[in-house]
């Protein structure tokens, strides 16, 4: 008699818990309310259905920030979330640590399933950090192995304080190495990799999608590592399914808009002969309102502060065309580089428009304002850099752009696709330049100067960048372990909020240092 298991996968769920747009509270289809009646309606047509969260969790919205600044002696919301819905384990994402460790650890604490991470361990002891390097569920008499990696770049991006006595080992390497281990030690019906990490190259043909530094293993796992059943995947918030050699692949895009599916038939001996993949759309879905209450009272708080007014804006920051705002100088970027450098003491600094949604200031600046437009919990660094390096770095961020067949600029498709990078484009404030999309890549910066002057390639200039680009985030490797002049510890959003509240009034100026030519 044949077995039929459900795997359910959630991933990069960031702190959506609400079906809403906390920029302007309009109904969204995204969140862990509606992903509530999706568990629910497929643990009622098969209860042998296992719940995995795959990272990504903690962080991302207003409530999760409110929750860490003003209510962490509170239960974590999220957890509470997971907990009620009986969720078998969970995987530690990139995202977990922007809180800082006590956070993290705070919510594992709480949870009422094991954490699952192979490749991150103590620095003192090599054992695994906070839980357990795999899991095994046993289902019909049948043994299901679930094993849990992450990605090992997060040195490359996080806060060293938020990662202090931890060691981030090769996510391949610990999973081919733990691989061998459950079949040798375990011996189980059905072996899950559920890893905090997406794909390098195309599942189907195989071709690199991104720079291969190892940020993103998914490919070579499937493909070098033997005997794995399903592969869970997230981090780049694409909306995959499918199959590489042998080895069912998902990924459930961001935010909660999806629901992985993985559906494995096993016949009397435990043999898999049948699996496939898909994605449950919350779209059509309404949100479970008994977990909705659970966290009724951290979403009324955070909605009260969001409406906080801060102060006013004389003139226009607003975003109307994003590519607008990535094409010339602009009241708004101009205004974040400016908060960067007082803060910092500096006179050069970058910036980007995160995404796309990006609303920029209204006249009447409120928290919801300010955290709509940086949406990240960023600390910063000033780095001392030659001329060399601000100039390749912005020919780096001149990558952003291509050329259409009626010579307009457009988005290089490499941005958007496997997933969109628009905060990868940088715009700077405090020194003078012209990119020019006509010229090839590499040769777009044909004007750089500061204080009137071209720029020197061999002389120091400190700046001022957010903390994941200081790192050399987005590959930007001119930054990578390059002197840091002093670091400002405070989260982007107090800067910004600090910032306005002392002014009462922020003219909206704009001084124009640089533009694209096409």
């Amino acid at each position: 008699m044949n077995t039929e298991i459900t795997i359910l996968l959630t991933s990069d769920i960031h702190g959506n818990i609400f079906p809403l747009n906390y920029g302007n509270n309009a109904p969204t289809a995204v969140g862990l309310g509606r992903i509530a009646s999706i568990i629910e309606n497929e643990r009622a047509k098969n209860p042998n259905t296992v719940v995995i969260d795959n990272g990504d969790l903690i962080q991302g919205t207003p409530l999760t920030y409110h929750y860490v600044n003003f209510l962490a002696d509170k239960q974590n919301p999220m957890i509470t979330i997971l907990n009620k819905l009986k969720y078998d384990a969970a995987v530690i994402g990139n995202h977990e640590f922007n809180y800082g460790l006590d956070i993290l650890k705070g919510a594992v604490e709480e949870s009422n399933f094991p954490w699952l991470c192979a490749n991150i361990v103590e620095e003192k002891t090599s054992k695994p950090f906070l839980g357990i390097p795999y899991l095994i569920k046993k289902i019909n008499g049948f043994k299901i192995a679930i094993l849990g990696v992450t990605t090992h770049y997060i040195p490359n991006w996080e806060n060293p304080k938020n990662i202090e006595g931890l060691q981030f080992n090769d996510a391949f390497d610990s999973a081919k190495e733990w691989v061998e281990h459950i079949k040798k030690e375990e011996q189980p019906d059905v072996l899950v990799i559920s890893y905090h990490g997406g794909f390098e190259r195309d599942p189907e043909t195989g071709e690199p999608t991104e720079v291969l530094t190892r940020e993103n293993q998914g490919y070579t796992i499937c493909k070098q590592i033997d005997g794995v059943d399903v592969l869970l995947t997230g981090h780049q918030h694409r909306e995959l399914t499918g199959n590489i050699n042998g080895t069912e692949i998902i990924q459930p895009s961001n935010n909660g808009k999806f629901v992985g599916k993985i559906t494995l038939i096993l016949d009397g001996k435990g043999e898999v002969i049948e699996k496939n993949s898909a994605l449950l759309s919350v779209a059509d879905v309404e949100a479970n309102e008994e977990i909705l209450l659970l966290v009724k009272e951290y979403e009324e708080s955070t909605q009260k502060w969001l409406d906080t007014p801060i102060g006013h804006i004389d003139g226009d920051m607003l975003v109307k065309d994003p590519m607008k705002i990535r094409l010339a100088d602009s009241p708004l970027i101009e205004f974040i580089n400016k908060v960067q450098m007082e803060a910092a003491k500096v006179k050069i600094s970058n910036t980007a428009l995160f995404n796309n949604e990006s609303p920029g200031f209204h006249p009447n600046v409120t928290m919801r304002d300010i955290v709509s437009n940086y949406i990240y919990p960023n600390t910063f660094k000033v780095l001392a850099l030659t001329g060399k390096d601000i100039r390749e770095a912005l020919e780096k961020s001149a990558k952003y752009f291509a050329l259409n067949d009626e010579g307009e600029p457009i988005v290089n498709p490499s941005f958007i696709y496997p997933k969109p990078q628009h905060y990868n484009y940088d715009m700077w404030e405090g020194i003078e330049y012209t990119l020019d999309l006509t010229k090839p890549k590499g040769s777009r910066v044909i004007q750089l100067d500061f204080e009137g002057k071209p720029i020197n390639e061999e002389a120091i200039y400190e700046v001022v960048m957010n903390n994941y680009r200081a790192g050399g985030g987005g590959d930007f490797f001119m930054f990578k372990n390059k002197p840091v002049v002093r670091e400002i510890q405070f989260d982007a959003s107090e800067l910004i909020a600090n910032y306005i509240m002392e002014r009462k009034i922020v003219p909206a100026t704009c001084n124009h240092n640089w533009k694209v030519i096409w």
